[in-house]
């Protein structure tokens, strides 16, 4: 998308938020269409990137990479092209942005935000950390638990054409792999208003195309890379998963608030002590390191909880189809027409 016409897109997304929207939202969604914009601008071709001769050897493999993936992804995954990743643009921040996320004191539920053309979103998102800092200050004065982190790549659903973003590329071969399967995926099917559905879907397909990438292109280091870096999410998940089993357990017994407090306090630093103890069991390995730094608390643990509920359920509806991506992606648009209650049952073919 040129320039010119990205800014009368996002200007057309702000006008509407000024219609709809109260005041605070009006100048949320106007930072974030500010921070689409600024990247829209600062892009340049890959093309262009890759024939500079200053480009750095690191990044011009990277980039190289990247567009063998997105190339797979399109023509041989059946993955939508909405014109994304054909641009570069070097963020000049460690994140592209900061996500905010809170949750009363005495529940693992988050607080979700309203918008046009998104629907309801768990989370709020801002290009500037100071700007997340500041909205997540407001909520501890309301007395809610806030996780603040940041994040590497989005997508924006094929209404834009989104560049690779300099973030996207601090990660291992393996890890970028999959971010761009993921995202190419993501416009493919959203259902507004369901963050587990759009997610299981998104993740689902980034492990089926990181297969048949390992299968067709892959190298035993990268396989073997791969599975050692999921076995590890996979252990921390579990982890993060039993505590918020345990702190929904406490909360649903209704104690007094002080109690209800100290209990909380002693379950979070059992995660902490269980987690030292996966780390020693990966020899040290300190990659969630930093989601620890943040806070463990009910906003963190709530962020964590469930955006895999689903993978199982659309991997088997993809294996129904024979390993066909499209048509796994019609059968499960089909679900998301369906009542949100209906939708888990409708991907197991009841």
């Amino acid at each position: 998308m040129r320039p010119a016409r990205a800014a009368l897109l996002l200007a057309g997304v702000v006008a509407l938020a000024v219609a709809l929207s109260a005041c605070s939202d009006v100048r949320y969604l106007a930072q974030a269409a500010g921070g689409q914009l600024d990247l829209l601008r600062r892009a340049r071709p890959i093309a262009a990137v890759l024939a500079d001769p200053a480009t750095d050897a690191e990044l011009r493999r990277k980039l190289e990479l990247l567009g063998r993936v997105r190339a797979f992804a399109v023509g041989e995954l059946g993955l939508p092209d909405h014109g994304a990743f054909l641009k570069y643009v070097d963020v000049g921040r460690p994140a592209v942005v900061w996500n905010v996320f809170s949750a009363p004191p005495d529940s693992v539920r988050l607080r979700t935000s309203c918008f046009p053309i998104a629907g309801c979103v768990t989370y709020r998102g801002y290009f500037h950390e100071a700007d997340a800092r500041a909205y997540a200050d407001t909520r501890r004065a309301a007395g809610d638990d806030v996780s603040v982190g940041g994040v590497g790549a989005y997508s924006t659903l094929g209404y834009l054409n989104d560049p690779v973003l300099s973030t996207m590329l601090s990660s291992s071969d393996a890890s970028l792999i999959r971010t761009v399967i993921h995202e190419l995926a993501h416009p493919a099917l959203y259902v507004k208003d369901d963050t587990v559905f759009n997610e299981s879907f998104a993740t689902a397909v980034e492990e089926a195309g990181m297969r048949r990438w390992l299968a067709a292109y892959g190298t035993p280091e990268l396989a073997r890379a791969d599975r050692l870096a999921q076995d590890r999410a996979a252990g921390f998940q579990k982890l993060l998963l039993q505590t918020r089993g345990e702190l929904e357990g406490l909360y649903a017994q209704n104690r007094p608030a002080t109690e209800l407090q100290s209990r909380k306090a002693v379950i979070l630093q059992t995660l902490h002590n269980r987690y030292a103890e996966l780390k020693a069991g990966w020899g040290g390995y300190g990659g969630y390191d930093g989601w620890f730094a943040r806070g463990a608390n009910n906003a963190s643990l709530g962020a964590v909880a469930a955006y895999a509920t689903l993978v199982p359920e659309f991997l088997a509806l993809l294996e129904r189809g024979g390993g066909d991506i499209p048509k796994m992606i019609a059968a499960a648009a089909t679900c998301a027409r369906r009542p949100g209650a209906e939708r888990q049952p409708c991907l197991r073919g009841e």
